[in-house]
């Protein structure tokens, strides 16, 4: 990093597996938020998100992150682990990739947005690093007041009292001075150890997404809120929050707080106006003037400064803004100050004139008394307000959103009012809409990321319940609070609810009942999001009957835990929930349904994502059934090629192993049976079709039903195999030549066995004695499916007691490593040490010996049939 001093630095590691990216995002994230360093978080989190994705999804390696800390900006690293990585000459160009490819891009994204990056390669390790520098700030006095006459000061009916509170990391009050104790009543001994947040009353979300506590975290923050006093009372303060640290590392948040209408004391002055050095007039920013100087510099901190500063220019009670779709035909809530806004966050309200909708947003609307007109402007509906002034932002004559103020009086607005709010509001309706888009593109660029992120892990599975869990997984937390999946099995079936999943482990059980009692949602077509408020409704109506069985019952304070339960769930149910449907070759298989806790709402851009991914979901739940299908029909049909069971035979072990080359075959080329042909006689045959696959299966198929029907006939070894020949070559073209084992088998009644065997071009079977030599049991002849006219002739084979017969397919025998083969020596070398082992132990050992022959798996079908004469016992 040069010269740079390094201030602070924070490392994690992250195992290869989809949710890391996830979760490097939010470790970069939250720890440059926590150094201060806004300006540049989301260009980091992008960065990483490529940089990390490449090691975990596509090197498969464990990423290392680390953050460095300098004056002038951020330095973020990025390594993993591949060890096969060639590495690349240093006078070889980069070869950036294309933007469209689905990996590649992180160096292309370094190049574009990092002010400096690199990337070093080890034999074991890819190093990539960037540095993003922070943007000029100005230093010095922002602004001065000139020296004013004493009568021209301010008057204040007392003194100026400043609280100071100290909060220590864990969000403990550590420090509590006198002006504090004197403005809230609460003593420095009362307060001392408790949390903050016991004591504040949070009544907006000023420039960030969530709440006091995380405002705690923050390296500067300002803006207001209140103080629940001793005597109950909630105090109206404006607060200057600084984050420090002790000697020994340790932060704290030193907190100061006025009262409200004392704000200028720890307000941030309005910079002055801008002088210009060539001339003698001054210009002025209208802008600057209303949103005070310095402007924050994201979306969420300039919507709430523009809402406070709209309220206290008409000494409203609360105010308000929306911002439109981008057809214009919705408003979403993004910013409240005096209203419930965890209620209201991102609720949407139509624009269009009617019941329930927002009639008056293209143009200055003034409502005296809401009373008179209910449901005029829906946001307020049970607030208490009842004037109201909205106007419009727009942009080059386009609707982009709406601001309004709101009092508990009536008749507090006029016209007047609405000029000066509309004044306001084109002065700041450009900043607004560049900030909104610029929030757009760093979502639009998030939501690519993700986008590519879940196609590649859904398409890595076709097992169903992976799928289903993937579904979930990606969806929460990132989407949603909880997600269901409904599946549906055919056009006759109802939707069955497969998968729940909630970002609280411990609300999964309690939700998946719930959800279990309730008709699922209707299979609709209908592309995108769709309100569902059975699941709310349906927790509500839970809750309401385990608090009056509570009360009933006198129940103690302490709640059972079936009743935290109940509780928990209908919380974590209460907010919105919309289904997507999961359509996949025009019909629909299920229903994603998402959803957020107790009077949350989802944001449009969320909603357009999850429609996204529902789409490519469904076709990989899609793909996933038709594969499980496929492979149960074509385990079903080859499982009807394999002979039903092995017949007992008297006097004579027979025991046989098969393997099927190929995953998820049970059936190849290779074939055997054994049947009874009639009494005291049995056939047996093992053969291997040329080919693997559903092809070569045929044939088995072919083969095996047509010995068993020509040998019951009463034919004869040859004329059996010259029939199947026959019908083999009038497949035609489908016509497979075939290797054929083909015998009968009479036990004998001094214990002995007679096997007369036809050999069509199959590998020989051998004949182990008990005194361990091995030999040839017949002689080689023509193969079957190649000539039209065969000459073929049988051989009588006896086996003694104690004697074993082995057959096998050239599967066995041409198993090879390297330039090395088994062969019919090798094969013959094992078998002369099987004497004395029974026919499944023979089986065994040959098997083993071919499988530890080669390190590799196996490429072609296996059959292995052994019989053996057991020696009569000892008396």
């Amino acid at each position: 990093m040069g010269s740079a001093v390094i201030t602070a630095r924070a490392a994690a590691t992250f195992e290869p597996v989809g949710r890391s990216v996830a979760t490097a995002r939010a470790f970069v994230r939250d720890t440059l938020q926590g150094w201060g360093y806004n300006d540049v978080v989301d260009d980091a989190v992008v960065l990483t998100s490529e940089l990390v994705t490449n090691a975990v999804i596509h090197a498969g390696t464990a990423a290392d992150v680390l953050c460095l800390r300098t004056e002038e900006g951020v330095r973020v690293e990025v390594s993993d682990h591949y060890p096969e990585r060639e590495v690349p000459l240093q006078s070889s160009a980069l070869d950036f990739g294309s933007p469209d490819r689905e990996n590649g891009r992180g160096l292309l994204l370094c190049a574009a947005l990092a002010s400096r990056w690199g990337v070093e390669y080890s034999p074991t390790r890819k190093h990539v690093w960037f540095q993003l520098d922070l943007p000029d700030r100005p230093v010095g006095i922002r602004s001065a007041g000139p020296v004013l006459p004493t009568s021209l000061l301010p008057v204040t009916d007392q003194r100026i009292r400043v609280a100071v509170v100290q909060i220590d990391s864990a969000g403990a009050i550590s420090a509590w001075n006198d002006d504090a104790a004197y403005v809230f009543g609460h003593t420095a001994e009362q307060v001392t150890g408790k949390q903050f947040t016991d004591f504040v009353a949070w009544p907006h979300t000023p420039g960030t997404n969530t709440g006091i506590a995380d405002a705690l975290q923050l390296s500067r923050w300002e803006g207001s809120y209140g103080i629940r006093g001793a005597d109950g009372r909630t105090i109206a303060v404006y607060a200057s929050h600084l984050r420090v640290r002790d000697t020994d590392g340790d932060p704290s948040t030193v907190c100061l707080l006025v009262r409200d209408d004392e704000r200028a004391v720890l307000q941030t002055p309005v910079r002055a106006p801008v002088s210009d050095a060539s001339s003698d007039s001054r210009t002025t920013d209208p802008f600057e003037v209303f949103i005070g100087s310095p402007a924050p510099d994201d979306l969420d901190g300039l919507l709430q400064r523009t809402v406070e500063r709209a309220r206290d220019m008409l000494d409203a009670d609360a105010a308000f803004l929306l911002l439109a779709t981008d057809d214009e035909t919705e408003l979403e809530v993004r910013a409240t100050t005096g209203l419930p806004s965890a209620r209201q966050r991102f609720a949407r309200v139509p624009v269009e004139a009617g019941t329930g909708r927002y009639g008056s947003a293209r143009m200055p609307a003034v409502h005296e008394d809401l009373t008179a007109v209910p449901g005029a402007v829906p946001l307020l509906t049970d607030t208490g307000m009842r004037s109201v002034v909205t106007v419009p932002l727009k942009v080059e004559g386009r609707l982009t959103g709406s601001l309004g103020v709101a009092a508990e009086g009536a008749g507090r607005y006029s016209n007047e009012e609405a000029l000066r709010l509309q004044f306001a509001a084109d002065r700041i309706a450009l900043a607004v809409e560049s900030a909104r888009l610029g929030e757009l593109e760093r979502l639009r660029r998030g939501s690519l990321s993700f986008l590519v992120e879940a196609s590649d892990l859904l398409a890595g599975t076709l097992d169903r319940d992976q799928t289903l869990a993937l579904m979930a997984q990606m969806t929460v937390p990132t989407l949603a609070t909880w997600c269901a999946v409904y599946t549906i099995a055919d056009q006759s079936s109802e939707p069955y609810l497969s998968y729940v999943l909630h970002e609280d482990e411990d609300l999964i059980d309690g939700l998946k009942a719930l959800l279990s009692k309730i008709a699922p949602p209707d299979p609709v077509p209908t592309p995108g999001a769709r309100v569902w408020a059975a699941p709310a409704e349906a927790g509500h109506r839970a809750a309401l009957s385990t608090s009056t069985r509570s009360l009933a019952h006198d129940a103690p304070l302490s709640m059972s835990t079936a009743t935290r339960t109940t509780l928990a769930t209908a919380q974590a149910v209460g907010g919105e929930t919309v289904v997507l449907p999961l359509v996949a070759r025009n019909r629909v298989i299920g229903m994603l349904t998402l959803g957020k806790p107790s009077d949350d709402h989802f944001r449009q851009e969320i909603l357009e994502l999850a429609e996204d991914l529902s789409r490519r979901a469904a076709l990989a739940l899609d793909n996933a059934r038709l594969y499980s299908e496929r492979m149960a029909i074509s385990q079903s049909l080859q499982r009807s090629l394999l002979p039903p069971g092995l017949p007992d035979v008297p006097n004579v072990e027979i025991e046989v192993i098969y393997r099927a080359a190929g995953e998820g075959n049970e059936v190849g080329g290779d074939f055997y049976d054994v049947f009874p042909i009639r009494d005291g006689a049995y056939g047996f045959a093992i053969g291997d079709v040329c080919g693997t696959g559903p092809e070569a299966a045929a044939v088995t198929g072919l083969a095996r039903h047509a010995l068993r029907l020509l040998a019951r006939e009463g034919f004869g070894g040859p004329a059996v195999l010259e029939r199947l020949n026959a019908a083999i070559l009038d497949e035609g073209a489908r016509s497979r030549f075939l290797t054929l084992l083909y015998g009968e088998l009479w036990p004998q009644e001094d214990g002995s066995a007679l096997l007369k065997v036809v050999c069509a071009g199959h590998p020989l079977p051998l004949r182990l004695r008990q005194d361990g030599s091995v030999e040839s049991a017949a002689e080689p002849q023509p193969l079957l499916g190649v000539l039209d006219d065969l000459d073929l002739y049988e051989q009588e084979v006896v086996l003694n007691p104690g004697d074993v017969l082995l057959c096998v397919t050239d599967g066995v025998t041409e198993r090879r490593e390297g330039t090395r083969m088994l062969g019919d020596d090798g094969l013959a070398d094992v078998l002369s040490t099987c004497t004395g082992l029974t026919a499944g132990a023979v089986a065994a050992r040959i098997l083993r010996a071919v499988e530890r022959f080669a390190a590799e798996p196996a490429s072609d079908d296996m059959a292995i049939l052994a019989m053996r004469v057991p020696e009569p016992p000892l008396v």
